[in-house]
């Protein structure tokens, strides 16, 4: 039996640049991990891509003028809405830039007490002690400031988002409301950018169907190149980072050849079949701040099939507090391990299935691969996953 399950590595690479051969990268630094380590791959490890690198190989960048310039074909440059925003100038400030830069003026509805990824601008408390419902109230920008203060800082940033979000035009051209209600911009204009990530399908529905003359989502613009731009095709803007103070790096495009050649090349050298994934933010939820991690709009854009679908493992835990529990020792081991490789190939609605987690394995895998990994100085955006896919009976 092995004495250890899963086992996560962050693989050290060189600083990626724009135009560098990323597949003969990340392929030969791993060798030279395992060389150096004295590992071995085996079949169905992980192999995990943060999606920074792929698209910074790819040079899949565009500035805000070229945002700007595709805001204003689609949309016509003159009043608009943008509904939804999140709070994060990582994300979407330099597109809030470039999208007022490329209107005459921009209505900019904010969600409250927080954006769609936990961001708050306010406590819940604070709107319970000043009577505000947010499912009902719109509040002006002028009312916010009478309710909760002229400086509204965020608790970890400390930047007040409602004038940091002003600023960001030369000209004056932002003006900025507060509600939860998307239909409440088509008061201002009937013209309408969704900016929301994971509710954006909805937002849209609603907006078109109250009559809304347009209505475009951040995944409509630079969904192609614009003036030399990147892009990308399925997601336009969503899963951009800020590179610059004047561009924005984009989500990968064509990350499926990258993730195929790696695959491909792995089996050559070891002739092992390892599952291969670019992957972004993780799918987890900081208790403490409430922030729910998932800015990109998926967690993985590209992997290999064999990460496609759910765990389907059984709780050993309840098991061996109910079915066997009056077994000890060797006797309890050998009928868990019995009972794992008599699973049925579906457990849906099993009751020995229970807490486990019926969550999409790119999810999991790519949540484990960006905790691991980090945002900042590790160094390591690749990850060896091992043992994944091992269980109690392997």
């Amino acid at each position: 039996m092995r004495t250890l399950g899963t086992q996560i590595r962050g693989i050290r690479l060189p600083i990626i640049k724009p135009g560098d051969d990323l597949v003969d990268i990340i392929v030969d630094s791993l060798k030279k991990a395992w060389e150096a380590e004295g590992f071995q791959l085996r079949d169905r490890d992980v192999l995990g891509i943060t999606e920074s690198i792929v698209a910074r190989a790819q040079n899949n960048y565009a500035t805000a003028d070229q945002i700007a310039a595709h805001v204003r074909e689609l949309t016509g440059g003159g009043r608009v809405g943008l509904v939804f925003p999140i709070l994060s100038r990582n994300r979407f400030s330099i597109l809030l830039k470039a999208i007022a830069r490329g209107v005459e003026h921009l209505t900019v509805q904010l969600s409250y007490p927080s954006d769609e990824v936990g961001n708050h601008l306010i406590s819940w408390e604070e709107l319970d002690d000043k009577g505000v419902n947010p499912n009902t109230d719109v509040l002006t920008e002028a009312d916010f400031r009478l309710l909760f203060g002229e400086e509204v800082l965020h608790p970890f940033t400390g930047i007040d988002y409602v004038e940091y979000y002003k600023s960001l035009s030369p000209n004056g051209n932002i003006s900025i409301i507060f509600s939860n209600d998307p239909l409440t911009i088509l008061e201002r204009t009937d013209v309408v950018i969704a900016a929301d990530i994971h509710t954006r399908h909805r937002t849209k529905r609603l907006l078109k169907k109250a009559g809304a003359k347009t209505v475009i989502g951040l995944d409509d613009i630079l969904n192609q190149s614009i003036n030399g731009s990147g892009y990308n095709s399925r997601y336009g803007l969503l899963g951009s980072n800020k590179a610059t103070e004047e561009s924005v790096k984009l989500f990968p495009e064509h990350g499926q050849m990258v993730v195929d050649e790696i695959q491909r090349q792995l089996y050559y050298l070891t002739g092992k079949n390892i599952e291969v994934m670019i992957y972004g933010d993780g799918a987890f939820k900081d208790p403490v701040g409430k922030i729910w991690e998932l800015a990109d709009p998926v967690v993985s854009p590209a992997h290999t099939p064999g990460l496609v679908g759910t765990p389907n493992e059984i709780k050993l835990k309840y098991l061996a507090d109910t079915q066997f529990k009056d077994l000890c020792g060797e006797d309890a081991r050998n009928a868990m391990i019995q009972c794992i490789k008599d699973k049925q190939a579906n457990l849906v609605g099993e009751m020995a299935s229970q807490g486990t987690t019926p969550r999409q394995l790119t999810d999991l895998l790519g949540s484990l691969c960006d905790l691991t990994s980090g945002s900042g100085d590790k160094g390591t955006p690749v990850i060896l996953i091992q043992g994944y896919f091992d269980n109690y009976a392997s």
